[in-house]
């Protein structure tokens, strides 16, 4: 006899922070929602994954996230992890970046960014020109084509370093209005990105008053982490969960199909029915399992899919002796040449992260600028690793801990194809309103717009819809 099929108001395929968001904002919003999370491994959690051993804690993937995102902040709450939570302000923790052979500090307001020598007046000026008297770049440009008309060729170093250290991309590949969608809607309005910026300065004063009342940060934001590392937010939203039957583990979804009015899921651990269907997977993931189920009411896939980055975190733990700079991390250009595309300072930003006395490093290797070099053995990778920041800082002849950590999580990269997939997911949502498509890689790679994305698919199923916007993300070195 076949085993009837168990049923819920909304399936969500996926516990990776998207996944485990949404059935939390909508639990919260409705007690009696009925949701089931379904996820493949055995653990909750995705791309979020922490490491401890020999006294040292480090990440194999997120190494923290902004305090200016509502809904994060709100599902720390969620996960009563506001007590555990470490803050380093990135308006104290400086950072840098690699030029010419040596590391060199980048200061935080524009103002001293221009007087800073971090390129000639000649540039600097040519910069601010070409921004107020070129035109709106149309048409879907890289970020590299769009950099070197809206600013000059001397900014693309630092537009390298800087998607190096979000996407660890290429910014000959990557696309403006993919990574940057709303800077790219306010230059179009404005003409330019330096009249967007103060357009944007004169309205934050304007509302200083009422953003001051309701309690908004303003400024510089703030890198957080938890004292038992990133691990622990997702494990602690999915233990409530788990706790009501809500989450189950170990259950891959093999096909969906659509049955009149209701989706159909097949998976591992038997047949599961809902009428909302919403795959929180990252982007090639979720077009995997749609291409493996024959008879779905979209759009034909336009694309293959996205490119997708990989990385290696070389965890480096060294003494107080270790003359590492005061501050967040650095950053490196192609142009430099070098084997590590940056390193964050760690132990400077959230302490509790090594043995007493003790120093963390963890460099990050690899990326669409060098995927090769994750083909090296781990010993070769550390020390190729080493080599490369004795060049910029003075390190003991040997770490007192070094651990490669091969992410297992990509990165979607926001390349030509990427932008294909946002139009064929409209057109989808509008053939299928049922089927909901979230999670890494769709609406930008940050936590902070996962959860902005969740929490917004959460009222618009309860039919609280607002309206989304796009958010103009910082850039923070």
């Amino acid at each position: 006899m076949t085993e009837k099929a168990k049923t819920a108001e909304t399936i969500i395929v996926g516990a990776g922070i998207s996944g485990l968001a949404l059935a939390s904002f909508l639990r919260r919003e409705r007690a009696d929602a009925s949701v089931l999370v379904l996820e493949a491994g055995a653990t909750a959690g995705g791309a979020i994954r922490s490491f401890q051993g020999d006294g040292y804690l480090t990440e194999w993937a997120p190494h923290g996230f902004l305090d200016n995102g509502a809904e994060s902040d709100e599902l720390v709450d969620m996960a009563g992890l506001r007590g555990e939570l470490l803050q380093a302000p990135l308006k104290e923790y400086v950072r840098y970046l690699c030029i010419d052979g040596r590391l060199q500090l980048v200061p935080q307001t524009p103002p001293k960014i221009m007087l800073a020598p971090l390129m000639g007046w000649g540039d600097k000026i040519g910069v601010v020109a070409r921004d107020i008297f070129r035109p709106y770049f149309d048409g879907e440009p890289s970020v590299a084509d769009w950099v070197r008309r809206r600013f000059g060729a001397a900014m693309l170093p630092f537009a390298d370093a800087v998607y190096t250290g979000t996407y660890a991309g290429d910014i000959d590949e990557l696309r403006i209005d993919g990574t940057m969608p709303a800077l790219r809607a306010l230059e179009k309005e404005h003409g330019s990105v330096i009249f967007s910026i103060l357009a944007r300065i004169r309205e934050k004063r304007k509302n200083a008053a009422a953003e001051n009342n309701a309690g908004k940060k303003r400024g510089i934001p703030i890198m957080q982490n938890f004292k038992g590392g990133m691990e622990r937010w997702p494990l602690a939203l999915a233990e409530p969960l788990q706790a009501a039957g809500v989450l189950r583990l170990n259950t891959q979804v093999q096909t969906v199909q659509r049955e009149g009015d209701e989706w159909m899921l097949h998976t591992s651990q038997g047949d599961f029915r809902c009428r909302e269907l919403a795959l929180a997977l990252p982007i090639n993931a979720a077009l995997a399992l749609l291409r493996a189920s024959a008879g779905l009411p979209v759009p034909e896939i336009p694309v293959p899919g996205v490119a997708e980055a990989r990385l290696a975190n070389v965890a480096l733990g060294f003494g107080p002796e270790a003359q590492i700079p005061f501050g967040f991390g650095y950053l490196t250009s192609k142009k430099e040449g070098r084997f590590a595309l940056g390193a964050l300072f760690s132990s400077h930003m959230f302490p509790g992260r090594t043995p007493e006395g003790g120093q963390l490093l963890e460099a990050l290797v690899g990326g669409r600028r060098n995927p090769d070099y994750l083909d090296l053995d781990d010993e070769e990778i550390i020390r190729r690793t080493l080599a490369d920041l004795r060049g910029l800082m003075e390190l003991p002849a040997e770490p007192r801990f070094a651990k490669v950590l091969r992410c297992v999580a990509t990165i979607p990269q926001a390349d030509g194809a990427y932008l294909q997939l946002l139009r064929w997911r409209e057109a989808a949502g509008q053939a299928c309103p049922r089927l909901h498509l979230l999670g890494f890689g769709w609406r930008g790679i940050g936590i902070n717009e996962m959860a902005r994305e969740a929490k917004a698919l959460a009222l618009k199923l309860l039919g609280r819809a607002e309206a989304e916007s796009n958010v103009l993300k910082g850039v923070y070195v």
